[in-house]
């Protein structure tokens, strides 16, 4: 297969935007290594394995021409449907051999029509040193500046048991076990992700997602995330970022990141939001027990900052705005995540120099609730973000009448 050569389409920030076989993807060098975040939909091939095949040539592509060949080290694999997760899995196992990266399988099927997608993260060596531990398909550790990313993937329940509550606490518990075992702790997470089929489906005399809060929520209780890398003059609860999104099917997966250092200088910073209550505070019409998560977490280790993003819908305060208009939701979105990332507000958090625009932002991911409304979204999207690594997917969202759901990543630099 013959794919375009890489060229250069812009510099941002501390972040470079590429092309290459057909993919963009973003670079951010962080103190002399390598990340790459590239997002690949199949531009070829009409069976599964064709179309997962032509995307991750195109993911090979894109590493070789940055470097970090056999460094990707964290995969989400978009599909159709979760009968279909098996042979992703297959196809994954055939292609990476012994570099397989945690991959998390998400039956969210790409807007626009393809089988699969692939969203991949490279940790490779610039100037630096890295170094990647493969331990499990669930389970891959980077280290580097005396830093350890624990990328935890697909994690799914063992239990017998039907309801939400309890298979989320499963996986949970899962997540805990999996981290023990391998000398971390689950109070290190700084990220989440939820995916629940049928979210706003009944479930009692709630609906689906609101147990899910519930069973996160007596995980959590006795958990003291962070511990002392959170500043002292912080008296919020600190939760890790996350996003609660809905999939097809009916159970519930989960992947992580944990963060775990000796640096004196890393500190955690949970971001909120000045135009948004915090999720941990919502009222109870908002289900009996309050999402546990950050709008933001940020990742301060000397002049560097990485923000991980939590899931932003249209919400104002605590009300859904722009009910039934997805061209204004998705706008409201982005000016959630603009007041979210903006320099004014990581100085509030006493971050000054770190804050960061839209088009500052290392990759998103768009998940939408009805496939007629993709075009309408991504044109938003594309006007406020450019030709940023994005992710387009099918997704219900945590409120019925919630049309879209947008997360990401940044980073920054004091000087820059």
């Amino acid at each position: 297969m013959a794919f375009a050569s890489c060229s250069c389409r812009r510099t941002s920030g501390m972040i470079r935007y590429e092309s290459a076989a057909g993919v963009a993807y973003s670079v951010a060098e962080l103190s002399g290594v390598r990340h790459v975040y590239a997002g690949a939909v199949p531009r070829q091939g009409t069976t599964l394995r064709e179309q997962a095949c032509d995307a991750l040539n195109a993911i090979e592509a894109v590493m070789q021409a940055e470097g970090t060949q056999g460094s990707v080290v964290a995969q989400a694999v978009f599909m159709q449907n979760l009968e279909e997760a098996p042979a992703c899995r297959q196809i994954m196992e055939e292609f990476y051999r012994d570099n397989l990266p945690a991959t998390t399988y998400v039956p969210q099927p790409p807007c626009d029509g393809k089988l699969l997608t692939i969203e991949a993260l490279a940790v490779g060596q610039g100037r630096g040193e890295a170094t990647v531990e493969r331990i499990n398909p669930q389970t891959v550790a980077t280290r580097h500046n005396n830093i350890t990313w624990v990328h935890l993937a697909d994690i799914c329940p063992r239990t017998r048991a039907t309801g939400v509550y309890d298979r989320s606490l499963s996986a949970f518990h899962l997540m805990n076990e999996e981290l023990i075992s391998r000398g971390y702790r689950f109070d290190q997470i700084v990220r989440t992700w939820l995916y629940l089929g049928d979210i706003v489906g009944p479930e009692g005399q709630l609906h689906r997602y609101m147990e899910l809060n519930r069973a996160r929520t007596d995980v959590f209780r006795s958990i003291r995330f962070g511990a002392d890398r959170v500043s002292p003059n912080w008296n919020k609860p600190v939760y890790p970022a996350s996003t609660g999104i809905g999939t097809e099917g009916r159970d519930v997966t989960m992947s992580a990141l944990a963060l775990v250092s000796q640096r004196d200088d890393v500190m955690l910073v949970p971001l909120e939001n000045p135009q948004q209550t915090s999720a941990f505070d919502y009222a109870h019409q908002y289900g009996p027990e309050s999402p546990k998560f950050s709008r933001a977490m940020v990742i301060a280790a000397g002049d560097f900052a990485t923000t991980f993003i939590s899931g932003t819908a249209s919400i104002t305060a605590s009300e859904t705005r722009h009910l039934d208009d997805v061209e204004a939701q998705t706008r409201q979105t982005l000016d959630n995540i603009a007041a979210l990332v903006a320099e004014e507000n990581f100085r509030d958090h006493g971050l000054a120099g770190l804050g960061v625009r839209l088009s500052d932002l290392a990759l998103a991911r768009v998940y939408v609730k009805r496939k007629e409304d993709y075009a309408k979204t991504r044109a938003v999207c594309e006007g406020r973000l450019g030709q940023l690594p994005t992710i387009y997917v099918i997704g219900d969202v945590c409120r019925p009448e919630l049309l879209v759901e947008i997360e990401g990543i940044a980073f920054s630099h004091r000087g820059r």
